[in-house]
């Protein structure tokens, strides 16, 4: 394991309020290695952006501590300033001068800095950031004539120029037509490869977070609920707010009934009794099923497999690459994706087949929106 970059030690912030004091982060605590990407994952006020003005400097904690490169920048009796934290951050909206040209916009943070820089080591220094992000030939131009794409690698170059130890990155994307996301956000993260740089990316987009990062922690309500790798993260959601908040999900209500010699779980559900790979709980206990749309197979006639079950197609949407269908089961709706080379149409009779390996068993719980979890029709 490498040598860590940024550590976060019981983190906790509170906001005045009119009614005393409320806490906005509790205990918060992970550790970044060094020249590695992580994300902090989660819905607008989780507590994400409070987390990374602690980071900068630009708040400070009422509890607990941050260290970056085992130096102690807050923490308590000590807070260093934002300035002397040998850091870079990009924000929402760049924050770029208007009045100045690309150049300028970049050497801006050598020109303040302290000691003084020699104005020959600036120019070579600005000269070889731009060049990292593409935007040499546009040196000269004003800040406010280039695209939003340019304007992105701009604030990204600036906080860059200094080569700070820390990279924060408060949803830089997020201005972006869609098109030109998916490009910049490969371009962010080959750059960022590229230096080896510690770099902490707040966002509330799970395919930013899922595709770019090393490690991802998704946050709710102030708190950290679940770290790991953006695969176990997707596969292995912890919690019913995870697992609806990453990607799509079924989430379906059971009962345990049993397990099996090799230890798969036998969970009633959806009118049947469902064999899942693994999972916690005992006889009798209450749990939820998570189970991913494109782990659904749909088929005309029954097949010969585990975790089968009946089903009314009630709709679908053709999306390119898939079909999106809604599926009856009993009472529920499950939401299924099908190949859309092999179709299948509203009023059509569907078997169901759910792959053991598929299905997450979550503890039985009411600690995450169900906006999307399957409709009753009772």
């Amino acid at each position: 394991m490498s040598q860590p970059g940024l550590e976060v030690i019981g983190l906790c912030k509170d906001y005045r309020a009119s009614r005393g004091r409320r806490r906005v982060l509790r205990e918060v605590s992970f550790t970044i290695e060094n020249g590695r990407f992580y994300s902090l994952l989660g819905p607008s006020g989780c507590g994400k952006t409070t987390t990374l003005r602690c980071m900068a400097g630009l708040e400070r904690v009422d509890n607990g501590e941050i260290r970056l490169a085992g130096t102690v920048l807050s923490g308590p009796g000590r807070h260093v300033p934002p300035e002397r934290r040998d850091l870079g951050m990009v924000f929402q909206n760049y924050a770029i001068w208007p009045h100045l040209t690309v150049f300028e916009n970049v050497a801006f943070p050598l020109r303040v800095a302290r000691p003084r820089i020699a104005r020959a080591h600036i120019a070579r220094r600005v000269e070889e950031t731009l060049a990292l992000v593409q935007l040499s030939d546009l040196a000269g131009r004003p800040a406010v004539a280039m695209s939003g794409g340019q304007q992105q690698r701009l604030a990204v170059a600036r906080a860059l120029v200094r080569r700070p130890r820390l990279l924060l990155l408060d949803e830089p994307l997020s201005n972006l037509d869609a098109k030109l996301r998916d490009a910049m956000r490969s371009e962010l993260r080959n750059l960022q490869r590229g230096l080896g740089i510690t770099t902490l990316y707040v966002t509330h987009d799970q395919t930013e977070a899922m595709s770019m990062s090393d490690r991802v922690a998704v946050m709710q309500d102030g708190q950290l609920v679940q770290e790991g790798t953006p695969q176990e993260i997707y596969h292995q959601p912890a919690t019913r707010f995870v697992a609806d908040f990453v990607g799509r999900a079924n989430l379906v209500s059971g009962t345990v009934t049993g397990r099996l010699a090799g230890g798969e779980i036998l969970v009633r559900a959806l009118g049947v009794v469902l064999q899942v790979a693994s999972g916690g709980g005992g006889p009798g206990d209450k749990v939820t099923l998570s189970l991913r749309p494109q782990s659904i197979r749909a088929y005309p006639a029954r097949p010969h497999a585990l975790n089968v079950l009946p089903g009314l197609v009630i709709g679908t949407e053709f999306l390119g690459e898939i079909q999106q269908c809604q599926i009856q089961v009993g009472q529920t709706i499950l939401s299924v994706r099908q190949d859309p080379l092999k179709p299948v149409h509203v009023g059509d009779q569907a078997f169901l087949e759910i792959s053991p390996r598929s299905c997450v068993v979550l503890p039985d719980d009411a600690d995450g929106p169900d906006a999307h979890a399957p409709r009753s029709l009772a």
